[in-house]
């Protein structure tokens, strides 16, 4: 309980028109601290989803694995394996399930069957509701359904005068024609009490095919917050207009033949990059820009029109960030100006003061006398394109979604969650950072970053906006941005330099220091967070877990849930992502297999096999006074009992 504290008069009078007088006052009092026993709510970590979104779905819908725990918690031995596990598709995917089912040979014994299921699924929410208040499961409850759920599950069917009234309740249900739908309200209520909160540690865009879905999927949930990935980040500079994040956009879809993500997903006409490419490399086959399509998923027909927008896409991309960075000296990029560096009649290119040749020598739109000027053609193109961008009514939908649920960290219950990295010097020192002028380092640097980005999207004042829209480029891809980590993006090199070395990426010390208890100690205390139970948990990274890597670091101070969700990274990682679910008993981290379809899964009952690590179990069960929810009601608590101790000392009349 926090001490004691004197709220003054003038706002335990404004505190006194919710709670009038001693009942209602003492009432509220015994509520809150009653809800402070309760356990602790189970949170959900992702990382690093890179639209993968049926996936995604998922493990949403079966909360890494908490779903299937929480049945045989309920059944144990007392349903068959098969059993659990259909049980468990069944809340995965109720409409699909009971499709399947009406088709199959239970067909012409439906009721029976509706039955078996409606009362495992009522037994199930029920013990899946116990950690909560009823009037947090009251409200959670599906509108059409509420009343019937709430009976259902708060009912004493092992009470003889109850027990033909819950039974009547399911048959109705079954006779009128409700049953499938309150079998979907069960599930879905199932899902929403076994995960109350749900964590996006960053990148939910780019490389996977449909991360629009992922969205929608976010939007709808109960409780979200997001760390913003870089990814996620040059999205959110291309819905602002800032021209290199949209040509950034544009290349990354290109690159892995999802232009329909932009196209069908978002409504953004293409139809004047299309043209434009096509002229200008014509004679081109692009061969340094191939696709990573994934097989049967993708039109082989538009490889060569997507290799040349690819290919469109990187050189204006290079010209514009070419431009930014003669722009701001500050930022200290002139190492990423290798246009100017290119001798085509030689076929090479200098960097770092070595020659190195060139894999493509056919640059139409190159100006040798100003190489980082667009064409007038490529001008258009970009005008035409930052129209679509700005004026798209679901991306501006979804990015503001981003900019309200999201940010670069956040301090939850005692953890450190971001996407990348704390930005470390060589020596494993918080680094120092100038941003327009100023340094920072730590958390300030976070703050002031954070601060910038929201006015590249939301300042009104043209000078704000434009510095706010750079620094969104700026944080998709400098060396001192958190969310990349990395001394360069080494993007012309992979392109156009054979040679190796030239694509190497440092990465930030933080990689080489974050498996050190004081550095780790360091930077949570930073963050405000010296508890010995703190933990960090960011992704970013992918964990290769086929050559031996864990993604348990500092002795489980640190955890990187970066593990392959996106099937472009699978086969280096060797699985197919890490995810972290943390209730009241301590953490559990599981490693996911592929996922091969709902198909599948609605058919044969098939999961996602994990394999499931904990990380830390807890000596004392946590609760919610535990929790940044718990520390807000002990701070309502002593309110109360001071306007209690007004009341009862005459310095305030009860109403």
């Amino acid at each position: 309980m926090p001490n004691k504290q004197n709220y003054g008069e003038q706002y335990l009078r404004i505190l006194s028109k919710q709670f009038p007088n001693v009942a209602t006052t003492a009432t509220e009092i015994i509520n809150l601290q009653s809800i402070l026993s309760l356990p602790k709510a189970t949170e959900h970590f992702l990382s690093d989803i890179h639209g993968e979104d049926e996936q995604f779905a998922h493990v949403i819908k079966n909360g890494s694995g908490a779903v299937k725990r929480k049945i045989d918690e309920e059944f144990g031995n007392m349903l068959s394996e098969k059993e659990k596990r259909d049980l468990a598709t069944l809340i995965y995917y109720p409409e699909e399930r009971i499709r399947m089912i009406k088709e199959s040979a239970w067909g012409n014994s439906m009721d029976d069957w509706y039955v078996v299921m409606i009362n495992r699924l009522i037994q199930v929410c029920k013990s899946a509701a116990s950690k909560y208040t009823r009037s947090k499961v009251r409200k959670s409850l599906p509108k059409d359904f509420a009343y019937v759920i709430e009976e259902l599950i708060t009912g004493r069917r092992d009470h003889g005068d109850q027990e033909a009234y819950f039974n009547e309740i399911i048959h109705t249900v079954i006779r009128i024609g409700k049953a499938p739908e309150l079998i979907v309200a069960l599930s879905n209520t199932i899902s929403r009490f076994v995960v109350d909160h749900l964590h996006i540690v960053g990148d939910i865009y780019d490389r996977g095919p449909r991360p629009h879905k992922c969205m929608d999927t976010l939007m709808k949930h109960h409780s979200v917050d997001i760390q913003w990935g870089n990814h996620d980040i040059v999205w959110m500079g291309a819905a602002s207009g800032q021209l290199a994040c949209i040509a950034t956009v544009l290349r990354f879809s290109a690159r892995y033949g999802n232009l329909d993500i932009l196209e069908d997903g978002y409504g953004i006409n293409l139809l004047p990059l299309y043209r434009f490419a096509v002229e200008a490399y014509k004679n081109d086959p692009c061969d340094c820009f191939k696709l990573h399509y994934r097989e049967g998923e993708y039109d082989l027909s538009n490889a060569e029109c997507d290799r040349k927008m690819h290919k469109a896409m990187a050189i204006i991309q290079f010209k514009i960030e070419g431009q930014l960075i003669k722009q701001h000296p500050e930022l200290h990029m002139e190492d990423r100006l290798l246009l100017d560096k290119m001798d085509l009649e030689k076929g090479v290119v200098r960097i770092n003061d070595k020659e190195y040749k060139l894999l493509d020598t056919n640059f139409p739109t190159l100006n040798p006398e100003d190489p980082y000027a667009l064409s007038a053609e490529e001008a258009e193109v970009m005008e035409k394109l930052r129209i679509g961008f700005i004026n798209c009514e679901k991306l501006q939908e979804h990015v503001s979604f981003l900019y309200r649920k999201g940010s670069l960290y956040k301090t939850y219950n005692n953890n450190l969650l971001f996407h990348g990295c704390v930005p470390l010097d060589d020596n494993g020192q918080l680094k120092e950072v100038e941003l327009c002028g100023k340094k920072y380092k730590g958390k300030a640097l976070y703050d002031a970053l954070e601060q910038l980005l929201r006015q590249g999207y939301y300042a009104i004042d043209p000078v704000e906006k434009e510095r706010g829209m750079n620094m969104l480029w700026y944080t998709w891809c400098h060396a001192n941005s958190p969310v990349f980590g990395k001394d360069k993006m080494a993007t012309f090199e992979r392109y156009f330099v054979e040679d190796k070395e030239t694509h190497v990426e440092k990465k930030n010390p933080y990689y080489t220091w974050y498996d050190k208890d004081e550095t780790v100690t360091m930077i949570l205390k930073e963050f405000g967070l010296d508890s010995p139970d703190s933990r960090i948990v960011n992704g970013h990274v992918p964990v290769e877990a086929k050559k031996g890597e864990l993604p348990i670091k500092c002795g489980g101070r640190l955890i990187v849930i970066d593990g392959g969700f996106s099937k472009a990274y699978q086969p280096k990682t060797g699985i197919a992502g890490y995810t972290l679910t943390y209730n009241s008993y301590g953490f559990l981290l599981a490693a996911h297999e592929p996922f091969e379809s709902v198909e599948k899964a609605v058919e044969t009952g098939s999961d996602i096999h994990s394999d499931t690590v904990l990380v830390q179990h807890v000596e004392r069960r946590k609760t919610v006074a535990d929790t940044d929810i718990g520390q807000g009601i002990k701070e309502t608590i002593a309110q109360l009992e001071e306007l209690l101790e007004a009341y009862r000392t005459g310095v305030l009349v009860e109403a």
